[in-house]
């Protein structure tokens, strides 16, 4: 009985195998339930986990420089659509996607995967000029954020952090910056300060028109299995992805129980009509693990990542997962 470390936040689509329900012969797996704020730094530097939840960003990177303790499996744990996550200050005099080119804007960490896919979008979908945006980058409500790897930037493109003790939205609310890209809200735009107002003010139906054009459902996070316990056990990769697969698999069926029930377990009165209209949208199965079906997703993320001058060169797919995962 192989003992694993599993550092991944609690997810719906994860608590099977937290809970022992999914069941994992010849492996005992003890559950690091911990955010990715947590298990960001940790993993990348110091690759303390057996098994892992990566930043698909900065994994792309590591593997582009020969430097990734992990090797991954394309269980996504993570996805979301990020059309709601780009703020303004409402007299930046900024309409369009295309009126941040030149501006300065802010970002908790450039290397982060939200703006990698946020770059890509506003390159590929609005023409934006990603590259000759002025980042600054803060903790968007609490000062102290740093890029976990260190980047490598050609000469004259600019990213660079605020002062010591900033933070995004005390930038924008002073005029430092123009613009915000941040998966948390900002405290000004939570407080409904008018003051701050997003690009997309329909950030579901912008999301839901881009998804019907690429079929893209964002991929953030996969899971990663550390190097040299792989190297031991190349079966690893395929149990664990299957593992992961049936997990994902038994949170669908207990939301589909759930919603059959006559009083619901969560605090959502029209989650029955949220979920016919996710599945209208996304499909039976709307959070798709596996290469087959997210190629041209993952293809466009390698794109963008050497692109925006995070990988050092355009990966592959295949490059990015475990020997034998291509078939997934």
């Amino acid at each position: 009985m192989r003992t694993l470390t599993v550092a991944c936040a609690p997810y719906d689509r994860v608590r099977g195998l937290f809970d022992g329900r999914v069941p994992t012969p010849g492996l005992r797996l003890v559950p690091v339930p911990i955010h990715s704020e947590q298990s960001f730094p940790r993993a990348f530097t110091r690759a303390e986990f057996d098994v892992t939840e990566l930043s698909l960003s900065s994994h792309l990177m590591q593997v582009s420089r020969g430097e990734a303790g992990y090797v991954a499996i394309p269980a996504f744990v993570s996805r979301a659509f990020r059309h709601g996550c780009i703020y303004l200050r409402a007299d930046a005099g900024i309409a369009t996607a295309k009126d941040l080119e030149g501006r300065r804007v802010g970002i908790p960490e450039y290397q982060m995967t939200l703006g990698l896919w946020l770059r890509g979008i506003l390159a590929d979908d609005h023409g934006v000029a990603v590259n000759g945006i002025a980042w600054r980058t803060a903790g968007t409500n609490a000062a102290g954020r740093r890029e976990r790897l260190p980047l490598e930037l050609p000469p004259g493109m600019e990213v660079r952090p605020l002062g010591e003790g900033a933070t995004l939205n005390a930038a924008l609310l002073e005029g430092t910056i123009d613009a915000i890209l941040s998966p948390t809200e900002p405290a000004a735009f939570a407080a409904g300060d008018p003051r701050v107002v997003r690009l997309f003010p329909d950030p579901r139906a912008a999301a839901t028109a881009w998804h019907r054009r690429t079929g893209f459902h964002p991929i953030m996070h996969l899971i990663g299995i550390r190097r040299e316990i792989l190297a031991e056990d190349p079966t690893l990769a395929r149990r664990l992805y299957e593992a992961f697969l049936a997990a994902k698999q038994l949170a669908l069926a207990d939301l589909e129980a759930d919603l059959r029930h006559s009083s619901l377990s969560i605090m959502l009165p029209f989650l029955a009509e949220e979920w016919a209209a996710t599945r209208a949208l996304l499909g039976a199965d709307p959070w798709t693990y596996g290469v087959t079906a997210n190629r041209a997703e993952l293809a466009a993320i390698c794109r963008w990542s050497a692109a925006q001058h995070l990988a050092r060169r355009e990966l592959r797919p295949a490059d990015i997962f475990a020997e034998g995962m291509d078939d997934t």
